[in-house]
This record gives C-alpha cells, sequence and structure tokens, in this order.
C-alpha cells in the first residue's frame, strides 16, 4: 500500500507512521506535514530512513493533488487541535480544519483513492455530569469551540462527498488521547513537564470535567481497521471506557512522579469547558473486532511519564514559550 499520511509529524499521527514502519512493512509512507509548532521531523527521527516526509501546507491544492495522485489511501489527521489556541484565533482552525479537509477531498475525489479521515468526539459538544449516555454515531452535533465546530465542519465534508460524489471514504471521532510525542500544551503533559521542569502543576478550575481516555497505540490500531475494513460511508467511534474527571488524573500524575496530590494550582476555567465526553464503540468492537490493549490507566500513565522522562531532549525547547502564553492567559 502506498499511504499518504497528513499531519504524520503531529502526536496522533506520528505514532501511526511509527505503528506503520513497525508492523506494515508492505506499507510505503508519505507524510505531509505543514511541520508548525505542533509537528516535528523529531517526532519521526527513528523511522526518518523508512518514510518520505514532505513539508508543506494541506491546504496547498497542488501538492496535495501530486501526492494523492501518487497514493492507494490516504489517512487524514492534519489539523489544529489545541481549544484554548482556538480560543485565542481561531482563523488557523478554519483553514487546516476545514479549508484542508476540502482540499484532501477534491484530490481524492479526483486520483479514486481511499480515504480515512480522523476526528474528534468534541464535535458532538458534551454531556451531563452525573448522566449514563454516551455519544453514538447517531448522536447530533453540538460542538462548543472554534476547534469542535472547525472539526464537525470537516465531518460534514467528507460526509457530503461521499454520498454526492461517491468519495471511498471513513470518519473516526475518537476521546482524548494520551501517550509519547503530545505537545507539551496538552493536559497530561503539561502536568508531566511542570513537575520535571519544578513548576506546579495546573488545573482549570475544579476539575470536574469528565474525558473517556484512550491511549494513542489503541486509537490507531482502530484506525488501520476502519481503514481496511470499515464500511465505506460509516462513522466509526472509537473509545476505550476510560473517563476520568481532570482532578483524578492529576492526582494520579502527581502521585506516580512522587509528590503530594495537592500540590497543584487552580486556575481559571476555560471558556464553554464541556462538562464529560463519553463514547459507545460497540459497533466498532462488533464489526471490527476492535478492543483497546491498554485498559489499565495508570500503567499506561507511568509509561507515559516514563517517556517524557527519558526525552527531555525533544520537549524541553518548547516548554517555557508554552508556560509564558499560559501564563499570559491567566492559566
Amino acid at each position: 500500500m502506498r499511504l499518504l499520511v497528513t499531519g504524520g509529524a503531529g502526536f496522533i499521527g506520528a505514532n501511526f507512521v511509527h505503528a506503520a514502519v513497525r508492523e506494515r512493512p508492505d506499507a510505503d509512507v508519505t507524510v505531509l506535514d505543514a511541520l508548525t509548532y505542533a509537528g516535528s521531523r523529531e517526532s519521526l527521527a527513528t523511522v526518518a530512513a523508512d518514510v518520505r516526509v514532505v513539508e508543506g501546507d494541506v491546504a496547498d491544492a497542488a501538492l496535495v493533488d501530486r501526492l494523492v495522485g501518487e497514493a492507494d489511501a490516504v489517512v487524514h489527521f492534519a489539523a489544529e487541535t489545541h481549544v484554548d489556541n482556538a480560543l485565542a484565533e481561531p482563523e488557523p482552525f478554519l483553514r487546516s480544519n476545514v479549508i484542508g479537509t476540502f482540499t484532501v477531498l477534491e484530490a481524492v475525489r479526483r486520483h479514486g483513492v481511499r480515504l480515512h479521515h480522523v476526528s474528534t468526539d468534541e464535535v458532538y459538544g458534551d454531556l451531563e455530569l452525573d448522566g449514563q449516555d454516551r455519544f453514538t454515531e447517531s448522536t447530533p452535533y453540538n460542538p462548543s469551540s472554534p476547534y469542535s465546530a472547525t472539526k464537525a465542519a470537516s465531518d460534514m465534508l467528507v460526509r457530503a462527498w461521499v454520498r454526492s460524489y461517491g468519495v471511498a471514504a471513513t470518519i473516526s471521532n475518537c476521546s482524548n488521547n494520551y501517550g509519547p510525542f503530545q505537545h507539551v500544551e496538552k493536559f497530561i503533559p503539561r502536568q508531566i513537564t511542570n513537575v520535571l521542569t519544578g513548576r506546579r502543576p495546573k488545573l482549570y478550575g475544579a476539575g470536574t470535567n469528565v474525558r473517556d481516555w484512550i491511549h494513542v497505540e489503541d486509537h490507531n490500531r482502530a484506525v488501520w481497521l476502519v481503514l481496511e475494513r470499515g464500511t465505506i460511508g460509516r462513522t466509526y467511534l472509537i473509545g476505550a471506557d476510560g473517563e476520568r474527571d481532570n482532578l483524578s488524573v492529576l492526582k494520579d500524575v502527581l502521585r506516580l512522579m512522587g509528590r503530594d496530590e495537592d500540590d497543584f494550582d487552580h486556575v481559571p476555567d476555560r471558556a464553554g469547558h464541556d462538562a464529560r465526553y463519553a463514547i459507545d464503540s460497540t459497533p466498532l468492537r462488533e464489526e471490527l473486532h476492535w478492543a483497546p490493549k491498554h485498559t489499565d490507566f495508570e500503567t499506561g500513565l507511568a509509561e507515559t511519564i516514563d517517556w517524557y522522562r527519558a526525552n527531555e531532549s525533544w520537549w524541553r525547547s518548547m516548554k517555557d514559550g508554552v508556560e509564558a502564553t499560559y501564563a499570559e492567559r491567566g492559566r
């Protein structure tokens, strides 16, 4: 398979590329990534000899058309993803997430190439904290932020191109990922690297917001299954039944790193902060026989902490700038 991975130098995309090199020796992998702050060649350093990395914008129609024309399938990870950044400056999210997806869709339409579009559970809005309901593929979209609104728009474009033009595409909406190569602006790596650099971790509001955590390797195994065996036009929800509130996750990080569980600062909550996410992944499990392997969250979290300890050279240069931006925002 000649595989084009957009956003393949970012967090989830880089882990997907590593897995492809490790587990799919028949795959000829090309990565398209703008190599902005959230994507780096360093994330692909150990597989650099096995993949082709093209630096470029997913909204560059000529470049995308050329690369898609050389591929058998496209896995579309490329997106701006950080909610705080979207609240501060939404325009880049429109360009990457909406125009970028449109550009990919037009290219796969012209060349008849298989597409899998990677999206988020945030398109569904949020759930009641004390409720038992979970997101399903028929849950109405109700995005809360510029980020989730642009991802919802990109999903709708994919659905329309499947119906109107017969594009061979699938969609997956996944819950919050954790694991190696995640940028230090994100919740779990921010807290880990705060401890490693002698800072106090930070918690938005009371920390009651619930997220359905999944290890990035489990997410990417599901993406492979959908790409290879998923029903064209279907949306698959990927979740590992990992609901935890942010306060509990932060206390887990502190305890695993030998710090007092109360050794953190509360900071002002994010505007429009979604209360709870929860995924019903039954169709994925029953139809494609997927199940998460990282079922013990604390074990996965401890391994993630060890990765950041062992890979300070990967994240250290980012850290001061990230914390300076948070400080400007009072968080």
